[in-house]
């Protein structure tokens, strides 16, 4: 207990002395850098000379209610751990975010005294609403907040809870949201009625917005004085063209935030159950763009050296050119039984996770059905999915 209390005591300038003929190593390691005075014994009287504040935190009854007694003949604040409502001050369940401090108290009732839990739980349901944007503590425009500018955010690999705590705090602060079909779409919905949402969706084979029209567009709304979040799949600067919108809009003098995002390329193998790096299996893991076939005169991959490695491969973007990869690997080196985990709509409800080989995998694709987005893992790994998923 005294472990949990002391921190905040420190940070807010206490002299602090700990009573107590044992302490844990974290207390123990405070004495011995300076930051504390401890006392290793028991609690005697006049312990509470020249102090203003008592905390009684032992697990013995007795040498609580003695603490207190003393407490209250010196005029002392004191609180106790074991009985709250027998000390003469309360100490709040306590949380910090964004330069907010809170405090949760809870009441008693007639049945029990008071519920140092459910303040607990209040308290983080809080700042846990802080942290992630859903409690706006100052409106848009408000003091503190930037009124202008482009937070280019990562909304991770579509699951919008794993999008970071900065992000999705940034996202509540919108005045305009540029988003594309792989950013975590459910968010939109928590957005107010006066936040525009623009659609800059890039389909593989239908309509798409170019990444002229998406920096225009940054540049344009910021130019007018709102905050503009372009929330994008994945991770921005990992083929995402993050860096495209950083320099337009630092070209057209405006400020730009990054906010990294969970990328699709280790998260979701993750979450299928695929280690990337297994020990011992593979010492290395390559990150593939797929939008380009073997031998297009714009690929700037060597599928060739990509073959001789030993280790992981993830190839995103490649579902339509999976078969012409899988060929190619296996003209270079890498056997026709080397695993193949194809992972389609990875962190979603619909996700759906195919095992094969680079001999079957192009036929799998075609039986299965399988359309973007897709994450395509290549290596021993692989197979050590379906052991692990055999003794599940």
């Amino acid at each position: 207990m005294a472990q949990r209390r002391l921190p905040v005591l420190l940070r807010a300038g206490a002299d602090v002395v700990v009573t107590a003929p044992r302490v844990t190593p974290a207390v123990e390691a405070m004495a011995e850098a300076g930051e504390l005075r401890w006392l290793p014994r028991r609690y005697q009287s006049g312990d509470l000379e020249g102090a203003w504040y008592a905390l009684a935190l032992t697990d013995d009854p007795r040498v609580n209610a003695a603490v207190a007694a003393e407490a209250e003949s010196a005029r002392v604040f004191c609180v106790r751990a074991d009985d709250a409502d027998a000390g003469t001050a309360l100490t709040p369940a306590t949380g910090e975010q964004g330069g907010l401090r809170v405090g949760v108290l809870s009441t008693p009732s007639r049945r029990a005294g008071r519920d140092p839990r459910r303040a607990a739980a209040v308290r983080d349901a809080i700042v846990e609403a802080l942290r992630e944007g859903r409690l706006d503590p100052l409106p848009r425009g408000g003091p503190g907040m930037s009124t202008a500018g482009v937070a280019l955010v990562g909304g991770g690999p579509g699951d919008p809870d794993l999008i970071t705590v900065r992000g999705r705090r940034l996202l509540a602060h919108a005045d305009v949201v540029v988003t594309d079909r792989l950013g975590p779409r459910a968010l939109l919905d928590e957005l107010g009625p006066d936040v525009e949402v623009i659609d800059a969706a890039k389909l593989p084979r239908g309509r798409a917005m170019a990444q002229q029209a998406i920096n225009e567009c940054l540049v344009h709304h910021a130019g007018q004085g709102k905050f503009v979040v372009r929330l994008k799949g994945g991770d921005p600067f990992v083929f995402g063209r993050g860096a495209e919108e950083v320099e337009a809009c630092l070209a057209a003098g405006l400020p730009v935030t990054v906010v990294p995002g969970v990328s699709s390329a280790t998260s979701v193998p993750a979450l299928a159950g695929i280690s990337l790096t297994h020990r011992g299996v593979a010492h290395d893991v390559v990150i593939v763009s797929g939008h380009l076939p073997p031998g297009h005169p714009r690929s700037l991959v060597d599928w060739p050296a990509l073959a001789r490695l030993r280790g992981t491969l993830v190839i995103l973007m490649g579902v339509d050119n999976l078969p012409a990869f899988a060929a190619v690997l296996v003209e270079h080196g890498r056997t026709r039984s080397t695993p193949v985990a194809v992972v389609q709509n990875g962190t979603m409800p619909t996700e759906r996770v195919v095992v094969t080989t680079l001999a079957d995998v192009a036929a799998t694709v075609v039986r299965e059905e399988i359309r973007p987005p897709a994450v395509v893992v290549v290596g021993d790994v692989v197979g050590l999915r379906s052991v692990a998923a055999e003794q599940a």
